[in-house]
């Protein structure tokens, strides 16, 4: 099941609050905190992109049982 359009929106705006928390934390913080701020964002990112790809995956799947 795909994403829903409100959930991947929410998704990106809080990746660009992220971003924008990355850059406020690369010139204060300790690396430490840029580090998991940018492993959130990567995380988010990743989300997003397994969603089709699972999908893909669930129909190969049921046209193999299908067959």
């Amino acid at each position: 099941m795909a994403l829903s359009k409100q959930v991947e929106d929410s998704l990106i705006d809080a990746q660009q609050d992220l971003r924008n928390a990355l850059s406020f934390s690369a010139r204060t913080e300790k690396p430490y905190v840029s580090k998991h701020i940018a492993d959130m964002m990567a995380q988010i990112d990743n989300l997003i992109d397994i969603i089709p790809l699972l999908d893909k995956v669930e129909e190969l799947k049921d046209g193999i049982a299908d067959y």
